[in-house]
């Protein structure tokens, strides 16, 4: 038998879904919780183990501890927000069990392993990018010195072992379903724009594209895009069907679903007949015969990194996409019935007021069905993080106050980071408040009547966290004696700035 495993996405601030299966962590501006996929895969390779997401089952830190004591070897799943906090937990575990073994795991260890091992020395070792099989090694008995893509401790100094080989028979892979149906209470997870409940899963690993702000391709999946079998989705999706009768959407949450046309298609071929309704992630270079292909197979909704609506800072982030195409592909996606969530990020490499301008009025064009507003956060281990730390840009290491919410931590010349925050909610009112999206909302609280109490819930919600990070950056701007930040954003001033070169 292997030591008795317990896998954890550990408890965190109220609403914070910056766990195992958060792409942008951070507390939303409406409760949002996503699947830990990653650790589902070795909690299927280990007999006695469990899965434990204490956020949405919203188990405590003190509750967490105690089911902790009956286990000999702890996976934690950690964040750049979060660590500070998971290193106290661990530490409390360990002086509660202290037999126990404690391994860190996702990207902030990747990045940073010795650092982190040195920050607790409740740690015993941390696994690097893909850690599936590093778990099971070691859970099974194998010696540190032996199990490739660790760091440990060893005499006074830190070891790393070799970097693992990227796993690429992803069909040899445990289903995560399995583990969902025996750890996890599937009507807990909620995101406002998928359908409620919703399951979530991985079909691929990896992403070709080069973004320089996004997180898992260049820390723990690689660019290397693998896929499974679409036989193996299909009968995964079959048994899902079967587990939960009751589930009203499933989500393909890759780093990019549709990124290949043959492929996308002949797993649509193979999903029609299950006749379930589905959404994923899609990139915009996605062509019309693709969407018509993933419609019929009963896909509803796409979410889209749009990210910018400036052509320079879609260049300098290296996103692969222009303005004409994002432009073209939601023509496309509505003409098909396709719901699209866009995605928008403020504070990326090049912003300026005019390019915010740009943004927003981008987004109102688009007029997709939901958006999410983010602020650039410079994760270490991207290249978003080497440039703005060489340019003297990061003006914080705080991506989140202490409840969570995001914070911004990049400034340019002329454009203070109190003033990219203060734009993030500012778009957010402007998108929403506009008499089309909110005729638009009201028609679905009209005549969906599951969806009414969600919706109620969830705009109570946003303005609550609306009202606190205005707040918050009135704050902000009174203690550095910046009164012109408020007038700013009120004027809507569109005065061009000298453009950060990248």
């Amino acid at each position: 038998m292997p030591l008795k495993t317990l896998l954890l996405n550990p408890p965190s601030f109220e609403n914070f879904d910056g766990g195992a299966g958060s792409r942008w962590p951070a507390t939303r501006e409406i409760e949002s919780y996503w699947y830990p996929v990653w650790l589902a895969y070795p909690a299927g390779m280990l007999e006695g183990s469990r899965l434990l997401d204490a956020p949405p089952h919203y188990v405590s830190a003190e509750q967490t501890v105690e089911i902790a004591k009956d286990y000999e070897f702890l996976v934690l799943y950690t964040s750049t927000p979060g660590f500070p906090g998971d290193i106290r937990l661990a530490q409390r575990i360990k002086d509660g069990n202290p037999k126990i073994k404690i391994a860190f795991v996702g990207p902030h260890v990747t990045v940073l392993p010795e650092q982190s091992l040195r920050q607790c020395s409740a740690i015993d070792f941390v696994a690097r990018k893909e850690f599936d099989y590093a778990v099971k090694e070691f859970a099974e008995g194998m010696p540190l010195e032996q199990i490739l893509g660790i760091s440990y401790r060893k005499n006074d100094s830190v070891a790393h072992n070799s970097d693992r080989p990227q796993i690429q028979d992803l069909d040899s892979l445990p289903h995560v379903t399995d583990i969902y149906v025996r750890d996890l209470e599937v009507r807990r997870y909620n995101v406002p724009f998928l359908l409620h409940p919703y399951v979530s899963l991985y079909t691929t690993r990896g992403c070709p594209a080069q973004c320089t702000f996004c997180l898992w391709p260049q820390t723990t999946s690689g660019h290397a895009w693998r896929k499974r079998s679409t036989d193996d989705v299909a009968r995964e999706m079959a048994k899902a069907k079967e587990y939960w009768p009751y589930v009203k959407e499933y989500f393909f949450d890759d780093d990019t679903f549709n990124i290949q046309k043959a492929r996308t298609v002949e797993l649509c071929a193979k999903l029609k007949p299950l006749k379930l309704t589905w959404s994923c992630t899609s990139r915009v270079t996605t062509d019309f015969e693709t969407l018509k292909a993933m419609r019929e197979a009963g896909c509803r909704l796409l979410i889209v990194g749009y990210e910018s609506g400036d052509a320079q800072i879609l260049k300098n982030i290296k996103k692969g996409a222009t303005l004409e195409r994002a432009r073209q592909f939601t023509k496309d996606a509505h003409k098909l019935g396709l719901v699209i969530h866009g995605d928008f990020i403020l504070g990326l490499p090049g912003e300026t007021r005019q390019t915010i301008e740009n943004t927003i009025a981008f987004a109102k064009e688009l007029d997709v069905e939901t958006i999410q507003v983010s602020v650039a956060h410079a994760y270490p281990g991207t290249e978003l993080y080497e440039f703005a730390l060489k340019n003297n840009f990061m003006v914080s290491g705080n991506m989140v106050d202490e409840g969570g919410h995001q914070l911004a931590h990049i400034q340019y010349p002329g454009l203070p980071a109190e003033e990219i925050l203060h734009s993030v909610h500012r778009f957010y009112d402007e998108y929403y408040f506009r008499p089309k999206a909110a005729l638009r909302i009201l028609k679905k609280a009209a005549f969906d009547r599951s969806e009414r109490k969600r919706l109620y819930k969830e705009a109570k919600r946003f303005l609550q966290v609306r009202a606190m990070r205005n707040k918050l950056v009135k704050e902000k701007a009174a203690k550095k004696g910046s009164t012109g930040i408020q007038e700013q954003a009120e004027v809507h001033d569109p005065s061009p700035q000298e453009p950060v070169q990248v």
